[in-house]
């Protein structure tokens, strides 16, 4: 299982913790164990935390800059783990991937413009659109054979109305389809030829399972280049996300600039030292850590699988290509979604994601996060078990 312990288990109260300290506000009660939202019980590789230790050792934390050395480990990284090689002037940076959703929405859309995508699916994706006025434009996945797979009569009528915008989502959230070159290829002509910018939201592109391989929209075509903005960060990843650090990849000079200006306006300058400081170490130093990370979730995974097909035939796993995160058919168990969620806290004292979050094709679904250790899986599991025994 390589030399990293993801078997330990560490307190995570007083820490501020969304997972662990909102189970109260969230669920109606603390006693809930929480498998929701997309972060890890795991510490991150120990050469993040010992990079960051020496920064704070230093003792001054002053104005900083991005140095340079930032925008190579990322060229790196993607290269090497992506094979896709990107210019260094065509990375920029942001808090996180969903301030770049609502940063590039307001660059690149007026008020009342139209925005496609694809539920069921990422909630800020719908949140980044209605808040900022612009209007959501649906193209609902189809579910076939327990995957889901795109409509692409739907999506080219829906393209012909106008959208301006589309916010793909790759690897998908929370089905965990990891897109084709032959759909991302097919998706990226259709969004060229109807004049339609593609917002690429690949933060989980790290977490995919051999053999399926990530594949970044942009990288498929030249002209793909010119129309898309791809969001990537480390933090799904290596589990940093309280470090609010995040990158852009705009290879476009004038979309480029136009986002840039953008960020001028709202009176962004950097990120945090500590967000780059990590960042930077994830990336260069993260490789080994992240393939013994797949092992260990590729058998927490297999562990949901054999579980519910044995003990709780009625829900059906979609089995993820990508994410540490599972979507569960809970269909046959002719619950209503309240039903649901009310046996899943009340009885199982369980605290998954609702499916109708994600939007049309949710309902009767719910996310379960595995990115904890396998004892912990398991007892989820029995927790999932009794919730609807």
């Amino acid at each position: 299982m390589g030399k990293h312990h993801f078997n330990e288990k560490f307190d995570r109260s007083n820490t501020s913790s969304v997972k662990w300290e909102l189970t109260q506000t969230i669920f109606g009660q603390a006693d809930v164990l929480p498998m929701w939202v997309a972060d890890m019980d795991f510490k991150p590789p120990a050469e993040i935390t010992e990079t960051i230790k020496r920064r704070i050792e230093h003792g001054i934390y002053g104005y900083t800059f991005s140095p340079p050395s930032i925008a190579e480990s990322i060229r790196e990284w993607l290269k090497a783990r992506h094979r896709w090689e990107i210019p260094l002037n065509s990375i920029l940076y942001n808090s996180g991937v969903v301030p770049s959703i609502a940063a590039a929405v307001q660059t690149f859309t007026e008020e009342e413009d139209s925005i496609l995508i694809q539920s069921p699916v990422y909630p800020p994706f719908f949140d980044m659109v209605t808040k900022n006025n612009r209007k959501v434009v649906n193209s609902p996945l189809i579910l076939k054979d327990n995957r889901y797979e795109i409509d692409f009569n739907d999506f080219e009528n829906k393209l012909k109305e106008g959208v301006k915008l589309f916010i793909l989502c790759n690897p998908h959230n929370p089905g965990g389809r990891v897109w084709t070159r032959d759909e991302l290829f097919k998706i990226g002509e259709l969004c060229y030829k109807h004049d339609c910018f593609i917002l690429a939201d690949e933060i989980h592109a790290d977490l995919v399972y051999k053999p399926k391989q990530h594949i970044s929209i942009a990288s498929l075509d030249q002209r793909f280049l010119t129309i898309t903005i791809t969001l990537i960060a480390p933090t799904k990843t290596f589990n940093i996300a309280g470090l609010q650090a995040s990158a852009l990849i705009i290879p476009d000079q004038n979309l480029r600039e136009k986002f840039q200006t953008f960020q001028d306006k709202q009176g962004f300058h950097s990120l945090s030292i500590f967000g780059m400081v990590g960042m930077e170490a994830a990336y260069r130093h993260g490789a080994e850590w992240l393939d013994d990370l797949h092992d260990y979730l590729k058998q927490n995974i297999l562990t949901v699988k054999e579980f519910i097909s044995r003990e709780i035939p009625n829900i059906s796993v979609m089995d993820p290509d990508g994410t540490y995160l599972i979507w569960l058919d809970c269909r046959k168990l002719g619950l209503t979604d309240e039903e649901i969620h009310e046996n899943l806290i009340k009885k199982g004292k369980l605290g998954l994601e609702p499916g109708p979050k994600y939007g049309p094709g949710g309902e009767g679904f719910v996310r379960m996060n595995i990115a904890c250790p396998h004892d912990i899986v398991v007892d989820g599991l029995e927790r999932l078990k009794k919730a609807f025994a």
